[in-house]
């Protein structure tokens, strides 16, 4: 039944085979609060362990809570299957870790979330990995950034903090050329673009924002679209096209159970091996927890959306604020992006640079009152945070300067309270930044 939904509101209540407990008929969905599950018999176990059958072995690896979750999200997304693990980060590391070893490398957007940015620029490079960066102003930048050893294009549909829409089909066609996928993060916009309908082969999420809504839990997921042939040029996949000792030479680009139809190389790799292995797994309790967010998700967005065009609306024309950046607000081919990809609405995000420079932006942060100052986006409630002295601290002068972030800059996550108590809140705190 699930299949017939289309509707972003019903796939949220509904979407999955689950319809309610086969042991005693609840409707909510239980934590399924175990590590282990009773085998049928060795045969049974065997055949799970050797991916002759699809079924719970571990809870490292799999769940029935997360699997409901998982199920949702990949309908909502338009994919084959979900993957969901212990934070956003773990997805971006996974991401890539699916694709590129020791001696590869990836071409990402140089506009990334810092934390991002540090993985990228930092940690997997100690790994072996390189991440070269291209500019999404010029989708032609990524193509110019390949060589043999390239697997993978990174991206966020709007990247935080700059707000720029990333071109998803102009850079998902070029890479498709080479056999490269592309992988975007959707955190900041579900509900509002699904990347795989503009041609993006992987997308992931921080469960831990939108999804999640409250600020509780901490989580991440993949989400395979079913829409990339791994095994098309297998030199550009090594890892997907040669035998996996760790599963007797299982060559995981050509396995394909039937019942699903589609190619989940990618999704059944990241499981087995890398969660497997690495155990970045998310909790069932925390899997409860965003399945309870994702029911209001599509309602949620659309508040979020109002308000923040309310309160861009009322910052552009405040006398204290130097800029708003916004999507709503983008000109020439950041305006046609954001037409094209952000179809629900422009999301819930913006950037506002204060007269006064640093301590301007520091004075008005001390000076908010009902939005929080935290190191978030994505909650029901309103938040607020200066990125130079926080969230991209970590990063080098020109690196800050990449991505978006000036010491003014002050990002906003609008929330879903009523707009003009946000408003109320953030002129009070503009009037005394500027006193």
């Amino acid at each position: 039944m699930s299949g017939d939904y289309v509707n972003p509101e019903t796939i949220a209540l509904h979407g999955g085979t689950y319809r309610a407990d086969p042991a005693t008929n609840a409707v909510a969905v239980p934590i399924y609060q175990t590590t282990s599950y009773q085998f049928n018999d060795t045969e049974h176990a065997a055949n799970l362990f050797s991916l002759q059958e699809l079924g719970n072995i571990y809870t490292r690896i799999m769940n029935p809570t997360n699997d409901v979750l998982e199920q949702r999200m990949a309908n909502l997304e338009g994919g084959a299957v979900a993957l969901s693990l212990a934070s956003g980060q773990a997805a971006s590391t996974f991401a890539i870790q699916n694709l590129a070893q020791s001696g590869d490398n990836i071409v990402s957007s140089t506009d990334l979330y810092g934390g991002t940015w540090n993985l990228f620029a930092n940690t997997l490079s100690m790994m072996g990995i390189e991440v070269r960066f291209a500019d999404p102003t010029d989708p032609e930048s990524f193509r110019r950034a390949i060589d043999d050893k390239t697997r993978a294009f990174y991206a966020e549909t709007l990247p935080n903090p700059k707000l720029n829409v990333f071109p998803i089909k102009e850079v998902a066609d070029i890479g498709r050329e080479y056999g490269i996928p592309l992988i975007m993060d959707n955190t900041a916009c579900p509900i509002l673009c699904r990347p795989l309908e503009h041609g993006a082969a992987i997308v992931l999420y921080s469960t831990t924002k939108y999804i999640g809504g409250h600020g509780t839990s901490i989580g991440g997921l993949l989400v395979d679209g079913g829409n990339f042939d791994w095994t098309a040029i297998p030199e550009r996949q090594p890892l997907m096209n040669t035998p996996d000792p760790s599963y007797h030479g299982a060559v995981w680009g050509t396995l394909v159970p039937e019942a699903l139809g589609a190619p989940i190389a990618y999704a059944i790799r990241a499981r087995v091996v890398l969660l497997r292995d690495l155990g970045s797994c998310m909790s069932p309790f925390n899997a409860f927890m965003f399945i309870q967010g994702l029911e209001t998700l599509p309602l949620r967005m659309r508040q979020h959306c109002s308000n923040a065009q309310r309160v861009a609306e009322y910052l552009n024309r405040h006398p204290a604020v130097e800029k708003v950046i916004y999507p709503g607000f983008a000109e020439g081919e950041f305006k046609r992006r954001a037409e094209t990809y952000l179809s629900g609405g422009m999301g819930a995000l913006m950037g506002i640079e204060i007269k006064g420079g640093m301590e301007a932006g520091k004075k008005f942060i001390n000076a908010l009152k009902m939005l929080y100052h935290v190191a978030n986006i994505g909650d029901a409630r309103s938040l607020a945070i200066h990125p130079a002295s926080t969230t991209h601290s970590q990063l080098a002068g020109d690196e800050l300067a990449a991505t978006g972030v000036t010491e003014s800059y002050v990002r906003l996550s609008i929330g879903i309270e009523h707009p003009d108590d946000i408003i109320a809140d953030i002129s009070q705190a503009l009037d005394q930044a500027g006193s």
